[in-house]
């Protein structure tokens, strides 16, 4: 596995839409280990392939109560409640701020197998995938928070 340059800030490729994933090939599980590897050596919660160079839609989040999930050509079918909670990004290092978030999101995706799955999220987990989902479409969490700070 190799830990890869997380792009920061200013790099179009953040404002890219991704592509779909047509077929799950050694490439994309490698792919897969190696976002892993970096999000947690940049002790991060969510890792989306724009934020390493690749326009593919592809997304690795890991929160204590989830374990590792990796979605491929992730969708969010539905979400319910309001949280407004801080909210920071790997690739927008020493700066949060404030986001409006739903409470619980579902999401279908397929799995490093090749196979559908659904997953429900709530809290910490929702806001997860609502902000890497946000990174296939070229959207970022400064787009839409409030009071936006330097840690």
């Amino acid at each position: 596995m190799a830990k890869l340059k997380i792009r920061k800030l200013g790099d179009d490729i953040l404002r890219c839409k991704s592509r779909d994933v047509d077929a799950i090939t050694p490439r994309t599980l490698k792919l897969l280990d190696d976002m892993a590897e970096t999000m947690r050596a940049a002790d991060g919660c969510g890792l989306a392939a724009p934020q390493v160079g690749v326009l593919r839609k592809i997304v690795v989040i890991e929160t204590p109560e989830s374990g590792l999930i990796e979605l491929i050509n992730p969708v969010i079918t539905e979400t319910s409640g309001e949280q407004e909670e801080v909210e920071g990004c790997l690739s927008i290092p020493g700066k949060s701020g404030i986001t409006k978030r739903p409470m619980n999101v579902t999401v279908e995706a397929l799995d490093r197998y090749g196979n559908k799955r659904v997953y429900h999220g709530n809290d910490l987990l929702a806001r997860a995938f609502c902000h890497e989902i946000d990174h296939l479409y070229g959207r970022l969490y400064i787009d839409i928070a409030k009071d936006i700070e330097d840690n």
